[in-house]
């Protein structure tokens, strides 16, 4: 059995994980777009805190977006994708309390944001399942540094294969 198939999680590349890449890096660029949307004019609005941490929870969302299209698969990776956006609706849900319905229904915005959390979460949640544990993937990416690869540009002695 290969590294890149070791306990059946398959490689980086299957079409599952990236087509669940792709849809977890959108959903978290779209949230973190209409947060920023939203805080940018705020910033000067006194007593609000919710503008600052919109704009540091973006930039910070961005990140982990592009670390899950561009990283190897980490499940702490995914892990902290699905709990940044999480913690977004449970915000949302704490902040408005029992108002959230009549809140949602009154900002297009916020249902915008809310859908793409919903929709990154369970997409993050799908990529942590499938990934290998952490241990597997550092497993692999020690053999391709050490060469362990069949390439024949890995083979010292540069004979490839015998003719």
């Amino acid at each position: 059995m290969s590294a890149s198939n070791a306990g059946g999680h398959g490689g980086r590349d299957a079409p599952i994980k990236r087509v669940g890449r792709m849809i977890a890096a959108q959903a978290a660029a779209v949230s973190a777009a209409v947060h920023l949307l939203w805080a940018w004019p705020r910033l000067e609005a006194a007593g609000d805190p919710r503008p600052y941490v919109f704009v540091l929870g973006g930039a910070f969302t961005v990140a982990v977006a592009v670390a899950t299209l561009r990283a190897p698969e980490y499940r702490r990776l995914y892990a902290l994708g699905a709990g940044t956006l999480a913690a977004f609706l449970l915000g949302y849900v704490g902040w408005y309390g029992a108002g959230v319905v009549s809140a949602l229904a009154d900002d297009p915005l916020a249902i915008v944001a809310k859908g793409a959390e919903v929709v990154g979460v369970v997409a993050f949640l799908a990529l942590y399942r499938l990934a290998p544990p952490t241990g597997v993937v550092l497993d692999r990416r020690d053999d391709t540094a050490s060469g362990d690869g069949n390439r024949a540009d890995d083979d010292p002695a540069g004979g490839g294969s015998d003719p």
